[in-house]
């Protein structure tokens, strides 16, 4: 009886060796998923933080553009109005030198326009301007003021 005994406490304590073991090796798997899904959290809510001041950018810069577009708006109704009161067509057969001199300039203009909204650098003429007329009479709502030297198109947010 004895012997028997003494087997079935060693096969006990062998069972109970293999349990404690097993449950080692299963507690340091579950304690490195544990680490790796902190990290995966951490890393989720960074990028969270991230999309939402991305959004927050994008909705700036969308409430910035349709305050520009706006006043591109009201220019182009201003330009209507007055186009609308001058009958081109009589002026232009009353006096076509003066008025192809006229289209001439406003042409000039306008396209000196496009070269500021793209980042030329503004002229002597146009960094000593004392109003947006002076300035350009095409586009006057580009004239920086006193101020500033140079008129530089606002650039798109930087995202990371």
């Amino acid at each position: 009886m004895s012997k028997f005994l003494i087997m079935i406490i060693v096969v006990m304590g062998g069972i109970g060796y293999w349990y404690y073991t097993d449950t080692q090796k299963r507690m340091t798997i579950l304690v490195e998923n544990n680490a790796k899904l902190e990290i995966a959290v951490q890393t989720n809510e960074a990028a969270i933080q991230q999309m939402q001041a991305d959004y927050a950018a994008a909705q700036q810069e969308l409430s910035r553009i349709n305050e520009a577009y706006a006043e591109i708006r009201r220019q182009n109704n201003r330009l209507s109005e007055k186009l609308a009161d001058i009958d081109l067509g009589i002026i232009a057969a009353e006096k076509p030198d003066s008025i192809s001199r006229a289209v001439n300039r406003g042409t000039v203009n306008a396209l000196r326009c496009f070269e500021v909204l793209s980042g030329a650098p503004l002229t002597e003429t146009e960094q000593n301007a004392k109003s947006g007329e002076e300035f350009n009479k095409e586009c006057p709502w580009l004239w920086p003021g006193p101020s500033t030297s140079g008129v530089q198109p606002e650039q798109p947010a930087q995202t990371n």
